[in-house]
């Protein structure tokens, strides 16, 4: 059995404020012995505006934010995943909205940088991640000692052919920054769907309150095992989601029903 936990947090425009709550939720998740910590999306800042994240882009490899990440991952021995960060694109006026893990030693072991780009207008809540990102162009997973970790990030949920080329993970993580509205409509049904088409578990890391730019996420961080049942839920507000991985579970769920071997495309 391994122990996996999920930081929720409400981020603000403040790194150093933010960095400081992550801090305390993965010293918490530490606490609670988890060996796999993952932080939400946004979780070093979210802006007054889309496009203050882009002043705050860092150089891969240098910077404060990536600095505590690689201390945090050292500090208590854990596979820490990055939720996302601005990183340093091409473009001008526009950051790679990455995921960076770290290994117990602190080291960088995998980058993803998210693909699908949120897009969204309903009256007046109107959302266009293209504006201020760069897509990335690949998906990523990497080794723990408990088995094969797939990276996603928010919208990406909605594409599941990005999961299926994962390959046959494990543990599946999700962090988000999911909105209210559509949080309200999809996210519990598009997650557990992902852990039962994929047979695996997925971590859910989540932004969960009502922001000082006026944005209002849904939060409802969770850990669903490979049947699709939710075992352990945060639905708002800072704090940390955890349970366990149980691989004779999910042997038991692969071999009832093979549907993985059983896939003709």
């Amino acid at each position: 059995m391994t122990t996996v936990a999920a930081v929720q947090m409400i981020s603000s425009p403040d790194i150093d404020q933010n960095i400081a709550t992550a801090r305390r939720l993965v010293n918490e998740a530490a606490a609670r012995g988890a060996v796999l910590v993952t932080l939400p999306e946004y979780w070093p800042i979210m802006g007054m505006n889309d496009s203050d994240k882009v002043a705050h882009a860092e150089q891969p490899g240098a910077g404060p934010i990536q600095q505590f990440m690689a201390e945090a991952a050292r500090e208590h021995r854990v596979w820490l995943i990055g939720g996302t960060l601005p990183l340093v694109s091409g473009q001008a006026g526009k950051v790679m909205n990455t995921t960076l893990v770290y290994d117990p030693q602190g080291q960088p072991v995998e980058r993803y940088d998210k693909i699908h780009l949120f897009g969204f207008a309903k009256g007046s809540e109107s959302y266009d991640e293209a504006r201020t990102i760069v897509p990335g162009e690949a998906v990523a997973a990497f080794e723990a000692p408990f088995g094969r970790v797939g990276l996603s990030v928010c919208y990406d949920l909605r594409f599941p052919e990005l999961y299926r080329a994962l390959g046959d993970c494990t543990l599946v993580v999700v962090t988000a920054a999911f909105t209210h509205t559509t949080g309200m409509a999809h996210w519990e049904v598009l997650l557990r769907a992902r852990a039962i088409e994929n047979q695996c578990y997925v971590l859910a890391s989540a932004q969960g309150g009502l922001h000082p730019n006026g944005r209002r996420t849904f939060g409802h961080s969770m850990l669903i095992d490979p049947w699709g049942e939710v075992k352990a839920l945060l639905k708002e507000g800072e704090g940390v989601v955890s349970g366990a991985l149980d691989p004779a579970f999910l042997a038991g769920v692969r071999a009832s029903l093979p549907a993985l071997q059983h896939r003709k495309l």
